[in-house]
């Protein structure tokens, strides 16, 4: 078996927390319509219990992130993955954000509109740091 290194153990605490962050997103967003069925005051709680469990994941997501960035010289690596690295962190900060507009949201728009677009952008931010880590540095 090969041994683990801190390089291995940093990216999966960095996976294993983007997992919990974005497949629960997408696992609760398939729970909500049944338990708004069968239980519609449980929606909330339930919500609420998720989010205990997801915005400590999301900030593994970061610190990891930032100890991802630690570990490479950024400056010598090309422009194009310098640019991907930005595209990366802005669309992880636009997935923060939205998710927090659609938890803290009193409308209906925000709801959705923080919901639709917390969830595009933590797909996207996974699909670019996929791109990042199987791209030359």
């Amino acid at each position: 078996m090969l041994s683990p290194t801190a390089a291995t153990i940093r990216l999966f605490l960095h996976v294993i927390a983007a997992t919990v962050w974005v497949g629960g997103q997408f696992a609760l967003a398939g729970v909500v319509p049944t338990l708004r069925r069968v239980a519609p005051t449980a929606t909330k709680p339930v919500a609420q219990a998720f989010a205990r469990f997801a915005w400590p994941a999301f900030g593994v997501v970061v610190l990891t992130g930032v100890w991802n960035l630690m570990a490479i010289e950024i400056t010598a690596t090309s422009g194009a993955y310098q640019g991907t690295v930005l595209l990366h962190i802005g669309m992880a900060t636009a997935s923060g954000a939205f998710v927090a507009v659609h938890q803290f949201g009193q409308t209906k728009l925000a709801l959705a509109l923080g919901g639709a677009l917390g969830a595009l952008f933590s797909v996207a931010a996974l699909f670019v740091g996929l791109l990042l880590r199987t791209g030359a540095a």
